[in-house]
């Protein structure tokens, strides 16, 4: 396992005499990411007043991430002198699919020995806190609204494109789950162009095989020739985008094709639920090129309402914005809304 590491931030609080609360205690955000581990310690008012990351790529099974993440708790209390009783509240981020009511994790396809996992309750049993579970993507959701590039907006949805894909949406200013907590699984998408057939919950899906980080490196591969030995077999998918606005021809039709194929299914999302905002997010979603393409090609299409898109304010904080938000919410005393979060300089 990589050695921990943490860095402190700053985060310039907005609005500050519409939200703020002297309330004391803290709060956790955690991002449960396939290869990274993040947490952000809060106060009441929404401040971030630290952080705390490790690796998870070594990492077998839920016990050992559950383990980091209580000690990177009590790390970041430590850290700003706070004794363990001022944590209030943590909400985690996981990508899988999580029954919100009862802090599961149903299923999930990028980490290892993840099946209904009562990940609440055993937080819970380790910190003697309040704890929320929601899916990482539902969570950037919630950061975006709150503090990006949906600020203020009622309808909208979230695509985070990383490894995977998947969908955080946003209907009259309220996240939509479903009634088996699958909404927004977009990953298993059947369009034009990808595998027609539908994939098991634990595997990755038909469109996540196509237009995920992993995918497109694996399409690249399949087309990389010996004409381009100087250009290495590993790229991953922003390297590949960066490689297609440089002209590699290869690199082109890769970009291509995954701008078709995430303009279909934002096509098809857009005309059952009428979003006016699709926000991209992710390593692979926040890129330009993959975003100005995907307009073309929507823009090609007639339909009732043409949706925008916008690459993500906030980038990789999205899903930390979105759990200490949720944090904050879940504190029972706490009567006020979280506050509104901008990067300082």
């Amino acid at each position: 396992m990589e050695t921990m590491r943490r860095e402190i931030e700053k985060i310039v609080v907005v609005e500050e005499t519409t939200h703020a609360t002297t309330e004391p205690g803290c709060v956790v955000g955690v991002d449960v990411g396939g290869t990274n581990l993040r947490l952000a310690l809060a106060d009441m008012s929404g401040t971030i007043l630290t952080r705390w990351s490790s690796s998870t790529v070594a990492l077998r099974g839920p016990e050992a991430v559950i383990q980091l993440v209580c000690s990177g708790a009590k790390s970041m209390l430590q850290e700003v002198a706070a004794p363990l009783d001022a944590l209030r509240s943590i909400a985690i981020g996981v990508p899988g699919v999580t029954d919100v009511d009862n802090g599961i994790v149903i299923a999930t396809s990028y980490l290892m020995g993840w099946r209904d996992v009562p990940l609440r309750a055993l937080v819970e049993k380790e910190l003697n806190v309040t704890v929320v579970v929601d899916n990482d993507v539902n969570m950037a959701a919630m950061g975006e609204q709150e503090a990006g590039s949906a600020k203020d907006v009622k309808d909208f949805v979230f695509l985070a494109i990383g490894t995977g894909i998947g969908a955080g949406i946003v209907l009259n200013g309220k996240l939509h789950r479903g009634s088996s907590w699958t909404a927004g699984e977009i990953g298993y998408m059947l369009v034009p162009g990808a595998s027609e057939v539908p994939a098991k919950s634990e595997e990755p899906g038909s469109l996540e095989t196509m237009i995920g980080g992993e995918g497109i490196k694996a399409q690249w591969q399949k087309l990389w020739s010996g004409g381009d030995a100087a250009l290495p077999t590993e790229f991953n998918a922003t390297d590949i985008f960066d490689r297609a606005l440089d002209g590699n021809p290869h690199a082109q039709v890769l970009l291509r094709q995954s701008a078709t194929m995430l303009a279909r299914a934002i096509y098809n999302v857009s005309l059952v639920l009428n979003c006016p905002l699709f926000v991209l997010g992710g390593t692979v979603g926040m890129h330009p090129a993959l975003c100005d393409a995907a307009q073309k090609a929507l823009d090609q299409w007639i339909i009732p309402v043409s949706p925008r898109l916008i690459r993500s304010a906030l980038g990789t904080d999205a899903q930390l914005f979105g759990a200490v938000r949720a944090a904050l919410e879940a504190v029972p005393s706490c009567p006020v809304s979280p506050a509104v979060w901008a990067s300082s300089s």
